[in-house]
């Protein structure tokens, strides 16, 4: 896709949805604007940003609830979209029509319908689209690949992802959206695989090279609920892949002992474990003593104005997130969600973000059953929780 290049002054962008984890992208425009890189020229929100919430550093950017109009007036080259996962597509559509290029939050769509909507939109246009797996910057994934095309841990038996986190009740009450499957007959689909944890199974799914939509060969389900909500919240997936690569991900936000999710690549002679938030990668071989490094990471809005600027390849352009969208629409038209029966969690005091004093549940003995579910490539029903039911199968698209 063509774009003319940008001059290099600071390229104008504007962040719609700056509370909640759009404080995170507040501050990284300003970390960028600091560098002389780009200058906030708008944020849109449903209310105006205090003084106090902008911050320092940032000038004085217009503000508006009207994304499009908000674009048009301030001539932004870049919108950062960070708003409820079902408007995701309408917004980055009207900002694109309007001439600015994307960073869109993940899931970037709650369908695959609405994928395909966006991805026909974005050509329409001319425009470019980055997609907010900030996980597929880490400079760990090409050292990985390297690794595996040396065969230092010979063959590929598979690829297997484990998160296992821990929410709060209260998270599920901090807007109207959250975990839900549907909302004023809209898709959501807000739940454990699609959202929070979504970065694990897009991040398999990358390095097992089957990342886009024609890599999948078929999909199989389990979906759970421990809390009381309508989507899920402890769930497995195993995707088979056109080339012959099985990638299976277990996940909750239901943990005993919250840790760091991963990724592992499973050879016929060794291991690499990558844990993406931390940027860190685990080499174990056979009869070689474990080796682990560190990695840098490119910035997702940095790598999208050195596209602009001088044609730097695109880290997670929307394509390469096709794969990932086959799972959520899996999800999407998926059974509800199987409530876990009372016996098989608990309750216990979380660390809340509202006044109220917040609980948690928490599954008994999930986080062995993640751990194995990425170990063994297995369904939690195959792994014999007490509380599994068969798996949904999806068949090839």
């Amino acid at each position: 896709m063509g774009t003319a290049p940008e001059p290099k002054e600071p390229i104008p962008v504007v962040l719609a949805g700056a509370r909640g984890h759009g404080r995170w992208h507040l501050d990284n425009i300003r970390r960028l604007t600091a560098e002389g890189k780009v200058r906030l020229a708008g944020v849109c929100d449903m209310a105006p940003l205090t003084r106090e919430e902008l911050g320092d550093g940032l000038g004085e950017p217009e503000q508006s609830a009207d994304l499009a109009a908000l674009v048009t007036r301030t001539g932004a080259r870049i919108a950062v979209i960070c708003t409820p996962i079902h408007t995701h597509a309408d917004l980055a559509l009207a900002a694109a029509e309007r001439g600015a290029h994307l960073l869109l939050e993940k899931p970037p769509t709650p369908s695959y319908a609405e994928f395909t909507r966006l991805s026909e939109g974005l050509r329409r246009y001319g425009t470019v689209c980055q997609i907010g797996f900030q996980s597929l910057g880490s400079h760990a994934l090409p050292a990985i690949r390297k690794l595996v095309a040396d065969g230092r841990i010979g063959a590929i038996r598979g690829i297997g992802a484990a998160g296992a986190w821990a929410r709060d009740e209260d998270y599920y009450i901090r807007a109207r959206w959250a975990g839900h499957r549907t909302l004023d007959g809209r898709d959501v689909v807000d739940g454990v695989l699609t959202n929070p944890l979504a970065h694990a199974v897009a991040t398999a799914l990358h390095l097992a090279d089957a990342d886009r939509a024609e890599k999948v060969a078929g999909i199989e389900l389990e979906l759970y609920r421990a809390n009381a909500i309508e989507a899920d919240d402890t769930s497995c997936v195993r995707i088979r892949t056109g080339h012959g690569t099985t990638v299976a991900a277990a996940v909750t936000l239901c943990a005993e002992e919250p840790g760091e999710p991963y990724v592992v690549v499973h050879g016929d002679r060794g291991r690499i474990t990558f844990w993406y938030k931390l940027d860190r990668i685990r080499v174990e071989r056979d009869g070689a003593p474990p080796e682990t490094t560190g990695h840098a990471r490119t910035d997702l809005l940095d790598n999208l104005v050195a596209r602009l600027r001088d044609g730097t390849e695109l880290l997670v352009p929307p394509d390469r997130t096709g794969a990932f969208m086959r799972v959520v629409e899996a999800v999407r038209t998926a059974p509800a969600p199987v409530p876990l029966p009372a016996d098989a969690w608990r309750t216990e005091p979380g660390a809340g973000v509202t006044a109220r004093a917040a609980e948690r549940r928490v599954v008994t003995g999930i986080d062995r059953l993640v751990t194995a579910g990425a170990e063994r490539l297995a369904l939690y029903s195959e792994l014999r929780a007490p509380w599994a039911a068969p798996p949904t199968e999806v068949p090839h698209p």
